[in-house]
């Protein structure tokens, strides 16, 4: 059977090489089990057979019976086309093909009785099917089901007519050359108690199910596999890594914790902020290294929570640092880092890749003797000539944007590994946490600090600007400031959506000197210019900040209460919701306004709604999920996310992810190395680095 899946997929009946480059290309198809395993995303009931009298063009699909009655070639150049008068007795519809027409009529001659298979429209009263499945019911398929299934295709391969029926043939052919069956790769007793389906019936039903039942025992089956080998693999390295990795036990709580909550905490911690403290401090007197992934969105006050984690470990005779992906926001919190300890004789300084050398040499040297207490940086932090004299506790801000070996030199600047807890303002979807950082232990903070406004968000069409304009000049006459996003710095001849550098010219007209100041921001700025624009805003001197995204991280305005997104409908949702949290930094009454024409997709329709709908980040991440996929939320797309999913999906499978969870779970506490002889089957099908590929290695 191993060798049967392994073998290249031109050599399948039906393929050939030059299907073969196009599989590979356009779907990554290399083998028969990358086939196999391409599984289909939904089903067409081949059961019923409609009368032409019966049919509307508001059906989605119909299955017809009867023959063609004539051929006509209509239409010259790129309109030419060949239609053929289909009747059943009971009245008449036009097929119609723009390609493939000279085969057709070879293969189909007039007069013969045909399945016509496809989606009714109406062109010029007439009720027509374009480029129709047609079959001859005489012939049957090698592997037939009533329900058919449909695997999703490109382009270039319905061009070259590899359409999803194309893809089924090839499917049926490889079942039916299948030497045996698939040796189970879950025991017995599992499948029992979930009352799962066996594998070799999942295979098969999945791509040739006999009724809508089946293919749903099948998919359930499928997808619980390929997630609980995901999780057994996260728990079973959590808890090997928690009997390997021995933490630093932080006993005190001292001095420099004491003094910071009694006189300096700016104000009273959130229910969500204890909460946080305390999972963090039972971690740090565990005696095993703190792994935690802390959540929560922009303005929650995660900040707080890290340094008073940091003050613990000063507490206890060792020196922490933050490790930020850029000097803006590693800036940000060594300013906040340092306000709040300010008259605490505790010291914190600045590393990143522009602080001069003259200033690194004592910072060297401080980390050395251990005087300095706090180091925020960006990957200046990781370089070799950086040594700590006691490092205890490491924080890391939004985590994705480093690789795992520049956070592996971090660790190797401690004796002992230090407790590291990990930062993200992105809200990532439970689904997604328990899955990308299966392997830390989260907390979320949900709670606004006191005295913070929920945004108010609304959404008005392109038409309401001079409304919208007016909203915003009072505003400014109350004394705030604003930002006006847009998603593009130059004019695309694509693109019929608002560019910057339009827009800048517009919004001076609307808002003139010397009344109005306006600052502008884009990513194609020297650096300089873009601190200098951005340092007129923060120090009041401007009242509107006209940019493009790269505002979504370091610029904490507290006075910015209005945001403008221009052509919202192109944002994404996380993206979207990022933006948002540049404004309601201070205590009065924000607002975001999404603007766009109106022409929205159904898509941009929902994210809008979403908006304006909830200020909750989890409830938008989860909308985000749903709509796009794991690979490409906010956050884990540059680090790609670490497992290919073939039939689960994140966002819809939440309930079936949990089960995996919860069973994984059980049998890790149970037996954490899988060595009793019922859970043999697993030590077998955990894999390092791919956990959720089945080992086609052991079957039979």
């Amino acid at each position: 059977m191993q060798q049967y899946l392994q073998q290249d997929i031109q050599f399948l009946p039906g393929v050939g090489p030059k299907r073969a480059d196009l599989l590979r290309q356009e779907l990554q198809i290399n083998t028969f089990e990358d086939l196999l395993t391409y599984y289909p995303f939904r089903y067409v009931d081949r059961s019923r057979f409609y009368r032409i009298s019966e049919i509307t063009s508001d059906m989605p699909q119909i299955q017809i019976r009867g023959k063609i009655v004539g051929y006509a070639a209509v239409g010259k150049g790129r309109g030419k086309r060949l239609t053929a008068d289909f009747t059943d007795g009971s009245g008449q519809i036009q097929l119609v093909w723009f390609k493939g027409a000279k085969w057709i009529p070879e293969n189909y001659p007039v007069g013969k009785e045909l399945v016509v298979f496809g989606k009714p429209t109406v062109y010029q009263r007439k009720l027509n099917v374009v480029h129709p499945e047609l079959e001859d019911p005489g012939k049957k398929h090698v592997v037939s089901s009533k329900l058919q299934s449909v695997y999703s295709t490109t382009e270039k391969l319905k061009d070259r007519y590899l359409t999803s029926k194309a893809i089924s043939k090839l499917m049926a052919n490889l079942v039916k050359g299948l030497p045996a069956r698939f040796e189970e790769t879950m025991p017995a007793w599992l499948l029992q108690k979930l009352n799962l389906v066996n594998l070799d019936t999942a295979m098969r039903q999945i791509h040739f199910p006999d009724s809508s039942g089946q293919y749903k025992r099948a998919e359930l089956r499928l997808k619980f596999e390929e997630l609980f080998y995901i999780q057994l693999n996260i728990l079973q390295n959590k808890t090997d890594r928690n009997r390997r990795f021995k933490g630093n036990v932080f006993e005190t709580v001292g001095d420099s914790f004491n003094t910071f909550y009694r006189d300096h905490l700016p104000f009273e911690l959130t229910g969500a902020q204890k909460k946080v403290m305390k999972e963090i401090r039972r971690d740090m007197g565990s005696g095993r290294q703190m792994n935690r992934l802390l959540q929560g969105d922009v303005g929650s006050g995660k900040t707080l929570v890290a340094l008073m984690s940091m003050l613990i470990a000063i507490d206890n005779g060792f020196q922490a640092c933050i490790m930020a992906p850029t000097e803006i926001l590693a800036q940000q919190h060594f300013k906040s880092v340092s306000k709040f300890l300010h008259g605490m004789d505790i010291r914190v300084e600045l590393l990143t890749g522009s602080v001069k050398k003259t200033v690194r040499k004592p910072i060297h040297e401080a980390l050395l003797d251990g005087s300095l207490h706090i180091l925020i940086g960006t990957h200046a932090l990781i370089e070799d000539v950086v040594q700590f004299k006691n490092l205890g506790f490491v924080v890391i801000d939004e985590q994705h944007r480093f690789g795992v070996a520049q956070r592996a030199r971090l660790w190797k600047k401690a004796d002992v590994l230090p407790h590291v807890l990990v930062m993200t303002a992105t809200p990532i979807p439970r689904t997604l946490a328990m899955t990308l950082y299966g392997d830390l232990d989260v907390s979320v903070i949900d709670e606004l600090p006191p005295g913070r406004k929920p945004i108010i968000t609304r959404h008005s069409f392109d038409s309401k600007r001079l409304m919208v304009f007016g909203f915003l000049k009072k505003q400014l006459a109350a004394g705030r400031q604003a930002y006006i996003v847009y998603p593009l710095i130059k004019e695309s001849e694509f693109m019929d959506y608002k560019d910057l550098e339009d827009g800048y010219e517009s919004i001076c007209r609307a808002f003139p000197p010397p009344d109005y100041q306006v600052s502008v921001v884009h990513g194609k700025m020297k650096p300089e210019e873009k601190e200098i624009s951005m340092q007129h805003f923060v120090a009041g001197r401007t009242h509107i900040m006209v940019a493009t995204t790269v505002i979504e991280v370091g610029v904490d305005v507290p006075n910015a209460s209005v945001m403008i997104i221009e052509s919202a409908e192109r944002f994404g949702l996380s993206q979207l919701h990022q933006l948002r949290g540049r404004v309601g930094r201070g205590t009065e009454q924000s607002h975001c306004i999404l603007m766009s024409g109106y022409k929205l997709s159904q898509e941009g329709k929902l994210r809008l709604d979403t908006m304006v709908r909830t200020n909750d980040g989890f409830e938008i991440a989860e909308v985000d999920l749903k709509l796009r996929g794991p690979g490409n939320i906010e956050g884990t797309q540059q680090s790609g996310v670490p497992f290919n999913l073939k039939i689960a999906h994140l966002g819809r499978d939440g309930q079936i992810l949990q089960l995996a969870r919860d069973t994984a779970e059980l049998i890790i506490t149970e037996d954490p190395d899988l060595k009793l002889e019922k859970n043999f089957i697993f030590a077998k099908h955990v894999k390092k680095g791919n956990p959720n590929r089945i080992d086609w290695g052991i079957i039979s």
